[in-house]
């Protein structure tokens, strides 16, 4: 099975290793008929600590390193 790959933001780099990213997502409402932006935050391990608050980052789903992170950040990425 493939393994998924979002794009996003940095919006934390506080922890050891770890970066929070936002992922946003655009849908248009059944009812509304309007673009709606929906966004959700994934913990990612980030090795080498590369990523600051701000760039923009591809993760890729990996298995449970802690209670929360189960993405990891792609390095062929380009930083924002």
């Amino acid at each position: 099975m493939p393994k998924r790959i979002l794009q996003g933001t940095v919006v934390s780099d506080k922890q050891e290793k770890t970066v929070v990213v936002r992922v946003e997502r655009r849908f248009t409402h059944p009812l509304l008929k309007k673009t709606v932006r929906r966004s959700k935050h994934y913990h990612a391990h980030d090795e080498n600590k590369a990523y600051k608050v701000g760039d923009t980052v591809s993760i890729e789903e990996t298995r449970p390193i802690s209670k929360l992170k189960r993405w990891t950040v792609v390095n062929d990425t380009v930083k924002a």
